[in-house]
């Protein structure tokens, strides 16, 4: 069954065998975490890369004097720092689940090991630029967009969010305050 939730998430970047997925789920270990338990600590190196079965994470770095949001991760989605997994090092990225959340996780070694086979090299490889696609997209958006339309295309992207992601993540996430964004919410109502 994780093979085939697995599979059907990956689809759309690579549509892979169902075996090559039977093999990556058979090193996934059950991990659940509480609203706003650190699943890995800022400064350190990523130990693993998690899959969300429910629940959602986020991606934060420490600046002056608070951490600000600079990625968001829901069901059906892999997370972790994947900086530190691709160096394998240390980075100051922390990784929070936003709520409750049902995971798997497969040991960073493990993780590595399977890049090297055929199909584990595609998906490595795809996710890797699908990453990076995305931030830069991320970035276009902050740099030519206004805070509204940001907040429309996250929006978009993530429908029912704000029922899920404090208020203040989503603000940060999106570069303004908490209160641009409740002005914002109240009259794209």
């Amino acid at each position: 069954m994780l093979a085939e939730i697995l599979k059907k998430s990956f689809d759309k970047y690579f549509n892979a065998p169902v075996k090559a997925w039977e093999e990556f789920a058979n090193f996934c270990k059950p991990v659940t975490f509480e609203k706003d338990e650190i699943i890995k600590q800022q400064d350190t190196t990523e130990k693993y890369f998690y899959f969300i079965l429910t629940g959602s994470a986020g991606i934060f770095l420490w600046k002056e004097n608070n951490f600000v949001c600079l990625d968001f991760a829901f069901e059906n989605n892999f997370c972790c720092d994947y900086m530190s997994l691709l160096l394998r090092q240390s980075t100051p990225l922390q990784l929070v689940a936003l709520e409750k959340s049902e995971m798997v996780k497969i040991a960073s070694e493990t993780f590595y090991k399977l890049g090297q086979t055929p199909v584990g090299q595609i998906i490595v490889q795809i996710s890797a630029e699908t990453s990076f696609i995305e931030k830069q997209q991320q970035q276009i958006e902050l740099l030519t967009k206004t805070a509204e339309e940001r907040y429309k295309i996250l929006y978009d992207k993530f429908p029912g969010i704000d029922q899920r992601v404090a208020q203040k993540y989503i603000a940060s996430y999106l570069g303004i305050t908490p209160q641009s964004l409740s002005r914002i919410r109240s009259t794209s109502k």
